[in-house]
């Protein structure tokens, strides 16, 4: 190896985060989405927020774009693993789930769609990381009930179900002027998601 090489190996070493650490710099990218979301937010910022070099923060991941992905990732998930033994149970436990996290990741998530549109690369990458296992943690909910055979096969309309939840969460402000609770959200699951996926 050369002198080069080593040197560049040792300041990978010295750069490269404790997952503690990187927690905490995770946590002072999700203060600032929410303080003032994603358009606004600076590297500068977050290299002041988590008191780590703008340096470090490139060399690890580029660029705002995958740091903020990266950072969402570690949100709570949208959609728990539960099993509590039958489809409706399932779904309850999601809706009440999804009230919980409403409050604070909706704005959040209001302001990622936005920025999305005009970043292509950004919504490959918040589809690639958050949107996708979201997907599949949904999908994953569902075929346990065609395996425990309250449905005869893995619904159509199951591609369509995780949208109609987010854009629940996404939209009740804007629509009615308050978040979207549980009681809504237990309501589009009884009218809505499971009378879809019971006769689609």
């Amino acid at each position: 190896m050369s002198p080069d090489e080593v040197r560049a190996a040792d300041a990978e070493r010295r750069s490269r985060l404790t997952p503690e650490r990187q927690g905490e710099l995770f946590g002072a990218v999700v203060e600032l989405l929410r303080e003032v979301g994603y358009e606004a937010l600076t590297m500068d910022a977050v290299a002041a927020r988590a008191r780590i070099s703008k340096a470090t923060l490139y060399r690890q991941w580029q660029g705002k774009p995958r740091l903020v992905i990266h950072a969402m990732s570690t949100l709570r998930p949208m959609y728990p693993d539960v099993d509590t033994g039958s489809l409706a149970g399932d779904l309850y436990a999601v809706a009440a789930h999804m009230a919980e996290v409403a409050t604070e990741d909706a704005p959040l998530m209001a302001s990622m769609s936005h920025s999305v549109i005009a970043n292509p690369e950004l919504g490959e990458m918040l589809r690639e990381v958050v949107i996708r296992p979201e997907r599949a943690s949904f999908e994953a909910l569902v075929q346990r009930a065609v395996d425990r055979g309250e449905l005869g096969s893995l619904p159509a309309a199951v591609e369509f179900c995780v949208p109609i939840l987010v854009q629940a969460v996404l939209n009740r402000p804007l629509c009615d002027g308050i978040d979207a609770d549980e009681a809504h959200l237990l309501g589009i699951v009884d009218h809505v998601i499971l009378p879809a996926l019971r006769h689609s």
